[in-house]
């Protein structure tokens, strides 16, 4: 009963559809005929099906809503990438949220937002209550195509379509691009909130595995020829979770791949800003033929002020901008604008360069203070927020991550990342949110918490765990 109930939440069985029959039923499952008769009477009795004579069984019922957790593997909610966003936005954490993906309010330009609030409050009675133009504000497309070019990026304001922050410019794309069931790469670490995204989506996800370096050259070429996929959604420059950037080698390579198959390659970029480096991007090779490219200002500028962009080809625009109008209706106009007010304000560039400073002088200090509690990042960032770090032999980051949330503590344990869920033995820590001692001594007091519980299943005890001593391994325990 509760497979077939799962099959109709899911939408792999709608309204009409027919049941397999009893002993086809039985046989799948591995159970006596007698057991499905009568899970297919209570499914009848419930109104969840009904029996049509000689004919067999069909589904009676509308699909309940969608659930997003229920599609998924039945997983613990902690390494859940729904749970974790959930619990960072609502703030469940009381010390600390050193697994959010997002800058302190503080670290912000809360001087040149409050400008430009000044500035808007004085703009028309049009400008503030009307709607905005399906592209977006011409002037912040204007500015974006300068900015765009200065990254090597030929996007004229007519090829960029403004949106409601990046997850709604790729929810847009997976509209426009994807059938359910096609089948789409991501890297393995990846922003977990792309393989939610995707689950909503219905396509099937390939993962390819990806270090600091870039994704498995070998596993992506067989992913192609296997899979034939429709989309491979990436970031190539301060990758979340690694930190990691594509060489231009790799990058070209990876076009050269996604040519001869016909693969589109969504780029998001949204931590651009933040990266003082010459990484190359895909879309500047490719000139946004196969790769459409996506950013956005909730990392640098607000995160109230929802506004991305999306850079692509030329006969892309129309069909994106009739798919925009049906699901949104339009942008935030007054976050454009606010968006706009700030980039255009002469004080954007250095509040970029002193963040970017900020951000390397934290990423050392937080090194220091992890490596002092066992953990190891193999690839230290040359920029960005975050921190890929592996956790001392045998603890699990999940159960890690529950024992810290009781702590007040919120972490994003490896497999939230991950949909192979091979990376239970790491963690991504934000480095701005680890300014507080009181981050790092809940953070020991949850490995500790973990250590006497058993959890490692390596013998590692309070004391090592505090100075940093390598864990021992006990026979037959756990690998990481």
């Amino acid at each position: 009963m509760d497979a077939v109930r799962a099959r109709i939440a899911s939408r792999a069985l709608v309204q009409g559809t027919r049941l397999p029959s009893i002993r086809a039923c039985a046989r799948a499952m591995g159970v006596s005929k007698s057991t499905v008769v009568e899970a297919y009477d209570r499914l009848a009795a419930d109104g969840v099906i009904r029996a049509r004579r000689g004919a067999g069984f069909y589904v009676a019922a509308h699909a309940p809503p969608l659930d997003l957790a229920g599609i998924a593997p039945r997983l613990e909610r902690a390494v859940d990438p729904l749970w974790v966003s959930r619990q960072a936005l609502d703030g469940a954490a009381s010390v600390g949220s050193p697994g959010c993906g997002w800058l302190p309010a503080d670290w912000l330009p809360q001087q040149a937002l409050r400008r430009g609030l000044r500035g808007i409050a004085r703009a028309s009675a049009e400008e503030l209550a009307d709607y905005a133009t399906p592209q977006g504000s011409p002037a912040l497309r204007a500015l974006l195509a300068r900015r765009l070019a200065e990254r090597g990026i030929d996007a004229p304001p007519a090829r960029i379509v403004l949106s409601r922050g990046v997850t709604q410019a790729v929810d847009l794309l997976c509209r426009l691009l994807l059938e359910p069931g096609d089948v789409v790469l991501v890297d393995d670490p990846c922003y977990f909130n792309f393989l939610a995204l995707l689950r909503a989506h219905r396509v099937r996800v390939v993962s390819l595995p990806r270090d600091a370096a870039g994704p498995d050259l070998s596993a992506f070429e067989s992913a192609l020829r296997e899979h034939r996929p429709r989309l491979y959604l990436t970031q190539s420059a301060l990758h979340n979770p690694t930190g990691g950037s594509l060489s231009a080698p790799l990058a070209h390579r990876l076009l050269q791949l996604a040519e001869q198959t016909g693969l589109t390659i969504i780029e998001d970029d949204i931590y651009a800003d933040l990266d003082a480096t010459a990484v190359p991007r895909l879309a500047a090779f490719d000139g946004l033929r196969r790769v459409v490219y996506v950013g956005g200002f909730s990392k640098t500028v607000s995160a109230a002020a929802r506004c991305g962009f999306i850079a692509l080809r030329e006969d892309w625009v129309e069909p994106l901008l009739d798919l925009k109008v049906a699901t949104s209706f339009g942008d935030d106009r007054i976050a454009a604008a606010l968006v706009h007010g700030v980039l255009a304000d002469g004080g954007y560039r250095r509040h970029l360069e002193g963040l970017r400073e900020r951000l390397a002088l934290a990423t050392g200090q937080t090194l220091r203070r992890l490596r002092g509690l066992g953990l190891s990042c193999a690839a230290p960032p040359a920029g960005g927020l975050f921190l890929w770090c592996a956790l001392p032999s045998g603890i699990d980051s999940a159960e890690l991550a529950r024992r810290a949330l009781a702590r007040g503590l919120l972490l994003a344990p490896g497999n939230v990342f991950s949909a192979s869920q091979g990376c239970a033995g790491h963690v991504r820590v934000n480095v701005s949110q680890c300014q507080r001692p009181e981050v790092f001594e809940r953070l020991e007091q949850a490995l500790e918490d973990c250590a006497r519980a058993g959890d490692a299943g390596a013998g590692i005890s309070a004391r090592n765990l505090a100075a940093g001593a390598p864990p021992s391994r006990r026979s037959g325990s756990p690998g990481r």
